[in-house]
């Protein structure tokens, strides 16, 4: 999970119990294993760029070309900023690079040249737990401060700086907020540069961390970082029930994972007839209630019974509709309905 779940409650620790400090910065969040670390360089130009994570999962590439400082994956180093220093940890070096830096649309040229100045020493280290351990209450105070000025917002995470001489406040808000005299109150009562940054609720959801109801880990807060639109079309597609809290994450949206396997599931249905397919038989019109997209078979009822399920393989359902459009009926739908072993089958459909 994210930071957030390792900071301490009642001075007891959380999570991995490092609180909120260890080495990984992130509990090994969207790593990168580096598989082309033994291969020569894909460019020469971007060799000399390293890819530092900070806290959450928060990624850039810094430049480095002093050949006597060897910096490592997982290296804590002390990196540039506009004003002042941060500290991150490296997490890939090498060919690889220029694929990420092309992955994300990062341009050397066109981008600042934030450098890495050195390898964090034990003091640089100090500071940053110092700064990051005033995080929390930070945050607290930073509610308080929104909620009396009336604004429509929530302070969902607050990052500092490692030589806390600036702070990034994350915040969500459903229309556009006007946050000038927030920023006064803040610099005044944190005496640092504030910096504010909205994000969406499926970010929010990834900064925070938490437990799906699949028993695992957020995939937002783990390795998805590309937020897609999800519709409540996948849910369909893959015969699910439109039940808000079955299908929506802790965010309150739809979930991700539902667009996982919806290119399988849409490719699956085209060798199924449509489901809006009406098979004639002489005891009445035949419609489709379900697919069963893993046993390849359709329900259908007798449109006056509609009660009464019968499973049909696909194929067999083909064969009906050739038989319908020469202008023939089948005599019932039990000739062709499958016979399961199991009396109950049919109360869990």
């Amino acid at each position: 999970m994210s930071c957030s779940s390792c900071k301490t409650k009642n001075n007891n620790p959380k999570g991995c119990k490092n609180n909120g400090v260890c080495g990984t910065d992130g509990c090994n969040k969207l790593n990168v294993f580096n598989w082309l670390s033994n291969l020569n360089p894909i460019s020469n130009e971007t060799t000399n760029y390293y890819e530092v994570r900070f806290k959450n999962g928060r990624k850039n590439f810094y430049f480095n070309d002093d050949d006597n400082l060897n910096i490592n994956i997982g290296d804590a180093v002390v990196v540039d900023s506009k004003i002042g220093f941060d500290l991150g940890h490296v997490t890939l070096k090498g060919g690889l690079i220029s694929i990420q830096m092309k992955k994300r649309k990062f341009n050397p040229n066109e981008s600042d040249d934030f450098a890495i100045i050195r390898k964090a020493s034990q003091e640089d280290i100090d500071l940053w737990i110092k700064n990051r351990s005033r995080e929390e209450d930070v945050k607290i105070k930073s509610r308080t401060i929104a909620s009396k000025l009336g604004l429509s917002m929530k302070i969902s995470d607050v990052e500092f700086q490692a030589d806390g001489k600036k702070a990034i406040f994350f915040y969500t808000a459903n229309d556009r907020v006007d946050f000038r005299k927030l920023i006064i109150e803040f610099a005044r009562e944190f005496n640092t540069k504030i910096e504010m940054k909205q994000i969406n609720l499926r970010e929010e959801a990834g900064r925070l961390g938490g437990i799906g109801s699949c028993g695992r880990e957020l995939c937002c807060s783990t390795w998805l970082s590309d937020f897609r639109v999800v519709t409540t079309s996948a849910a369909r597609y893959q015969q699910l029930s439109l039940n808000p809290q079955k299908i929506a994450g802790q965010c309150g949206k739809l979930k991700c994972c539902l667009n996982f396997e919806l290119d399988q599931y849409q490719e699956a249905i085209t060798n199924f007839p449509k489901r809006k397919t009406k098979l004639k038989t002489d005891k009445g019109i035949a419609i489709c209630q379900k697919l069963d997209i893993f046993k390849n078979s359709m329900w259908f009822s007798y449109k006056n019974e509609s009660l009464d399920w019968y499973e049909i393989k696909a194929d067999d359902v083909k064969k009906i509709i050739e038989i319908n459009s020469t202008g023939k009926s089948i005599s019932k739908l039990e000739d062709y309905s499958i016979i399961r072993e199991s009396k109950n089958e049919k109360a869990f459909v």
